[in-house]
């Protein structure tokens, strides 16, 4: 490992040295690049020379300690014993620094939720799975803008599509992709009987323009009127757009905006997203299986959490972690699960790398 981070910290300075070249802002695109990579190092590289400098210090201690007596000896060995204790979290810290990252979790998502299993019942718990989001992307300070919502009469959803910005707003959202089910007994049960439904989510990281080719003859462009509530609210233009690519049966629709232009830019987006993620799945096929061996596929045939509303309860099936804050975990306070989430998959890549 000492060698790997003493190349990793001779890169480092060569990029500081590259970027302080005269010449370095001649290439804007290059010089990104470089800031990138350089700024992706600077934390390992400062907790690896934190470490060579408290190890100095310890084995002076640990020298000295052997030319003296007393209590100058004892004094000498508490020192070095210390830094021992220090380099050891250091060491704990290097690790976790040197785990591979996922590229895409800096990026921008589409949260895609369906009501599945039940009818009317899942449509409605997919709309409190969208006030959800809604309420954690509002903490987080995350941009929220729906692409398509098809909402039912009872107040329910069918389909809702948004697109999620902001910095990690992949990061913090990528462990919901699955099946969400849920246990209630709902309003119009007469006699107080738990149904259990389900719904899908999917969180897709958003692809830059030069990852995937939309080619022109791929696609279709189809523009019509958006649905609306009736009377004066019905558009009477024709703005809303849906895409479809050909060569993998993908379809996508925006209605929400009044721009046909806004409309057709956030189709694009969400197409994007899609193939991004079609393609990255067919060529990932072992990474997909050690992330199953993580917290799961995150696929959406996969069940990963129930709502039991009569218990209060929200068990996540691939961690075991269970919690009984039903209000509060609808209203967006997802951290608590999140967070759990991340440090099951950290530990499982801990495990993994102390095995190789």
């Amino acid at each position: 490992m000492t060698d790997r981070l003493q190349d990793i910290a001779k890169r480092y300075d060569e990029l500081g040295e590259l970027l302080s070249a005269p010449d370095a802002h001649a290439d804007i695109k290059e010089y990104a690049r470089l800031s990138k990579e350089r700024a992706d190092l600077e934390e390992v590289v400062s907790v690896f020379r934190a470490y060579q400098k408290k190890e100095e210090e310890m084995n002076a201690d640990f020298a000295e300690a052997e030319g003296e007596t007393g209590e100058m000896k004892e004094l000498l060995l508490d020192g070095a014993y210390a830094c021992k204790a220090e380099l050891e979290a250091l060491s704990e810290q290097i690790k976790l620094l040197l785990l591979p990252k996922d590229k895409n979790d800096e990026r921008n998502c589409t949260l895609e939720i369906r009501a599945g299993a039940g009818g009317e019942e899942a449509a409605l718990f997919a709309y409190e799975l969208y006030r959800m989001y809604q309420g954690f992307c509002d903490r987080k300070k995350l941009g929220w803008e729906p692409v398509s919502l098809a909402e039912t009469e009872l107040g329910g959803m069918k389909e809702a599509i948004v697109l999620v910005t902001g910095k990690n707003a992949y990061k913090r959202l990528k462990y919901e992709s699955g099946v969400h089910r849920v246990q209630r007994v709902p309003e119009t049960e007469s006699q107080g009987r738990i149904h259990t439904s389900t719904c899908t989510v999917a969180v897709l990281p958003e692809a830059e323009d030069v990852e995937v080719e939309i080619k022109d003859e791929d696609i279709r462009v189809d523009l019509f009127r958006s649905s609306g509530a009736g009377g004066q609210k019905v558009n009477k233009t024709e703005t809303a757009i849906r895409i479809t690519h050909f060569p993998t049966g993908i379809v996508v629709t925006c209605q929400d905006e009044r721009s046909q232009l806004k409309n057709k830019e956030k189709a694009f987006k969400v197409l994007r997203s899609r193939l991004y993620d079609y393609y990255s799945g067919k060529a990932t096929g072992e990474e997909a299986a050690n992330r199953k061996s993580l917290v799961g596929t995150g696929d959406r045939s996969e069940r990963i959490r129930t709502y039991n509303f009569p218990q209060s309860r929200i068990t996540d099936h691939r961690i075991g972690l269970s919690l009984h804050n039903m209000e509060e975990f609808l209203s967006g306070d997802l951290d608590e699960m999140i967070d759990a989430l991340a440090r099951a998959e950290t530990e499982k890549k801990l495990l993994s790398s102390e095995k190789i």
